[in-house]
């Protein structure tokens, strides 16, 4: 990560360039979030696979977050969170209810550690039951299933062969995917 005093220089594009090839491993995965709006990591050398937009359960409790006077853009501050809990019981209940309604594996997995998928009767209980701490575990949950997710790949063996025959045989992600290399 760099920090926000020192982006839009190119020390991400230059630290992940100059990384790849010390990885020791034939092929490099990433997934980032910031590469949906800055192609740092493309400039490197990786190529975009593909994006992975919001759940659409989180969307739905996002709005009605926004609706009981959220800002969504804030979703990560547990502080800033715990502060907007302080709702009438009507609207607590209803973002209970959003949760309820809107089940995912990653919100589950606040009260079922142990199972995979846990137990949705279950889990409507848990959330009617949860305090104020773990509601706001489970919004900045939803935060981050908000974000826009890229996900990158780069064949380092590909990149070498490129580089010393100085011609390309196909793209990174057939090279990447060819099990015949």
């Amino acid at each position: 990560m760099v920090h926000p005093k020192y982006r839009s220089i190119g020390l991400g594009w230059r630290l992940i360039r100059d990384s790849l090839p010390l990885a020791g491993t034939p092929c490099i995965e990433m997934v980032a979030v910031m590469a949906k709006y800055n192609p740092f990591a493309e400039k490197a050398g990786m190529t975009k696979i593909v994006e992975q937009p919001p759940t659409r359960e989180a969307v739905n409790i996002a709005e009605v977050l926004h609706a009981v006077g959220f800002n969504t853009q804030l979703l990560g501050s547990s502080t800033y969170v715990l502060a907007k809990l302080k709702l009438e019981a009507s609207q607590l209940n209803r973002v209970k209810e959003a949760f309820i309604h809107n089940i995912q594996p990653r919100f589950m997995k606040q009260f079922f550690s142990g199972l995979p998928y846990g137990k949705h009767k279950l889990f409507a209980q848990k959330i009617r039951e949860a305090n104020l701490e773990t509601l706001a575990r489970l919004i900045k949950i939803c935060g981050l299933l908000l974000q826009t997710k890229v996900y990158l790949f780069r064949d380092q063996h590909h990149k070498i062969r490129e580089h010393r025959t100085g011609k390309r045989k196909g793209s990174v992600t057939e090279a990447a995917w060819n099990p015949e290399r």
